[in-house]
Parts: structure tokens; C-alpha cells; sequence
């Protein structure tokens, strides 16, 4: 059993998901609060890593010291996650000579304006361009309007580079800090935080090396990063390496859309496997082994987490709010 060890004010806990279960769950955070409140975040994936989505509230068991709570006593629900959790995705669009001036850019912007429109749904979403600069191309803020996203990318298509040289390993590095500081003044305690790159080539400016791109990343390991590479003069061992949640290669201009698609279903699945569920513990002190069982299709699995009602008292809402810890959170889809 995987354990892992959360400080959640005045609950410690101790969290595993046993991994001959048919169901994976595990915890992200949780939150315990008075009156009686208790809510936990977490992800329920199959026994191969897919993610389940659209389970409802009468999809899970709850049960405290192994004695089930009946859920019309607990009024356990699936609370919505908008108010503590936020994800963001960076869109970074490689807008080098060899787009700019090769005729690729109307597939791009339609892809990326696309792409746009699906994973808004879920995520807020902030577009920059790199080329031979040293500086990225600020191209839209982050923002959970598809269409206002679709509208800034569209506006690329005549679009001539400044500097027609590729600085993708500079533009790597500055992306990461882009996205880190939206997510370190956002409001909500839990931020996840994405980066999808698309290029067509290798790094040409030299601005910065392969080794230091390749750091800067690894002092970010919370964040997402996918890479959709375009053509025959890609690296592709390079590009893969960079994109350690997952690499899309598009052979021509004609796979570009199909190449966006198939990351905005990666997000979009790893998005709708999580789930913020509260309820109203009956316990009224001391500490707790709680378990939570999930139920679908036949299949189960569970998660357990310790914490303590020391002072718990009636009268609790299931919908207030959860007080998570503020931090970073580990959002890794598979491959």
C-alpha cells in the first residue's frame, strides 16, 4: 500500500490505494474542518491508468472505522471544485520562419483554436508564441473563453517573424515561468498547472542550452508538459523527453488538428477523474480511520485517510466550502 503523509490543520493523513483493486484512487488533498465537515479530492482511474469519470455521489461508500454512514445522515455530496481548485493550461506556438513563412500557419491557429474551445472547458487557458527572440510573443491571457482564445490565435495567420530562428529550449524555460507565476497568484488553494508545446523544428538560436531547458524542468515537477511536433526535421527523442506527459507527432500540416485533438482528450480525461466529495461526519471526537469506496460498472476500489473530530458539533453544511492547504499539486496523466 502506497502511503502518504498530508498536513490538513487538524487531520493527518494516511492515504493508499491497494493495487490489486480494480479501481485506483488517490488522494490529492483534504479537508477537515468544524462544524463536522470532511471532504477529500482525488482521482478514480481503472486498473490500467484510464481515468472514470461521471460518477454521481451515490457512486461512493463512505465508511468511518469500517461501520458504513448512511448517506442520508452524512448528506455526502460531490461538491463543486471551482472555488478551491483551478487548472491552467499554457499554450506555447512555435511561430519561427519555417511557420510563418511555409504556409502553416492557417492549419495551426484553426487547430489551436479548437483546442482552445474543448479543454476551456475545464481549464483557463493563456497563449504565447516564441521564434529567434529572446523574449516570448504574448498572444492571449489566460482566460476560461474558448472563443476569446480562438479569436487572439486567429489573428496569427498573417503573421511574419521578426527573428525567423527557433528558440525553443529559451521559450521552454520562460513558458515555465509564465505558467508557475499564474499559478502562484491564484486564489484557490489548489492549482494545476500545464504546458503544451507545438514546433517544427529543433532549438537554432542557442540561447540556451539543451541541458539547462532540461533543469528547469525538473525543478517543476507538479506541471503537465505535452509536446506536438510537426514535419521531418524534428527531434523526436528530444521533443519526447521535453514532453513527459505525452508526445503527438503530426507528419504534415493535415495531422495538425488531429495531433491538437488527441492532447485536449488527455487533458480533458485527466480533468474529469477528479472528484471533491463531502460530507457530515457523525464522530464528535477523537481520530478516525475514514474509507471511501467507489462502485462502477462491478468494479470497486477505495482510499482511506486518518483525521480527527475533536470538537465536532452538529448542524454542518455539506456544501461549505472545503479549507484546504494552500500548494502546488502533482497532476501527472499517463502516457
Amino acid at each position: 500500500m502506497r502511503r502518504v503523509v498530508l498536513c490538513c490543520g487538524a487531520a493527518v493523513a494516511l492515504l493508499g490505494c491497494w493495487m490489486g483493486c480494480a479501481l485506483q484512487l488517490k488522494l490529492v488533498n483534504a479537508s477537515v474542518q468544524k462544524p463536522s465537515n470532511v471532504a477529500l479530492y482525488f482521482s478514480v482511474e481503472d486498473n490500467k491508468g484510464a481515468p472514470i469519470g461521471g460518477l454521481a455521489a451515490e457512486s461512493f461508500k463512505i465508511y468511518e472505522d469500517d461501520q458504513l454512514i448512511s448517506p442520508f445522515e452524512s448528506k455526502q455530496t460531490i461538491l463543486n471544485p471551482e472555488e478551491s481548485v483551478v487548472h491552467y493550461t499554457l499554450l506555447l506556438l512555435d511561430l519561427s520562419g519555417s511557420i510563418t513563412e511555409s504556409g502553416s500557419l492557417p492549419a495551426l491557429t484553426a487547430a489551436a483554436g479548437g483546442f482552445a474551445e474543448r479543454v476551456t472547458k475545464f481549464h483557463q487557458i493563456g497563449v504565447q508564441g516564441f521564434d529567434g527572440g529572446d523574449k516570448l510573443i504574448p498572444i492571449a491571457p489566460f482566460t476560461s473563453s474558448g472563443g476569446s482564445v480562438s479569436g487572439s490565435v486567429g489573428r496569427l495567420e498573417s503573421r511574419k517573424s521578426k527573428d525567423p530562428s527557433t528558440n525553443l529550449n529559451g521559450a521552454v524555460v520562460e513558458a515555465l515561468k509564465v505558467l508557475q507565476a499564474q499559478m502562484d497568484k491564484s486564489k484557490q488553494a489548489m492549482r494545476f498547472g500545464t504546458l503544451v508545446v507545438f514546433t517544427d523544428g529543433t532549438d537554432r538560436a542557442h540561447r540556451v542550452e539543451q541541458q539547462a531547458m532540461m533543469e528547469a524542468l525538473g525543478q517543476a515537477p507538479d506541471l503537465n508538459v505535452f509536446v506536438i511536433g510537426l514535419g521531418v526535421e524534428i527531434n523526436e527523442s528530444q521533443l519526447a523527453a521535453i514532453g513527459r506527459s505525452g508526445y503527438v507527432k503530426a507528419a504534415d500540416q493535415g495531422a495538425v488538428q488531429k495531433a491538437f485533438d488527441e492532447v485536449a482528450t488527455r487533458i480533458e480525461n485527466s480533468a474529469r477523474k477528479y472528484y471533491l466529495l463531502g460530507y457530515c461526519s457523525p464522530s464528535r471526537a477523537g481520530k478516525h480511520r475514514l474509507k471511501v469506496e467507489a462502485n462502477f460498472q462491478s468494479q470497486s476500489g477505495h482510499l482511506e485517510h486518518e483525521f480527527e473530530a475533536d470538537g465536532f458539533t452538529p448542524n454542518c453544511d455539506p456544501q461549505k466550502r472545503p479549507n484546504f492547504p494552500v500548494g502546488k499539486i502533482v497532476a501527472q496523466p499517463k502516457k
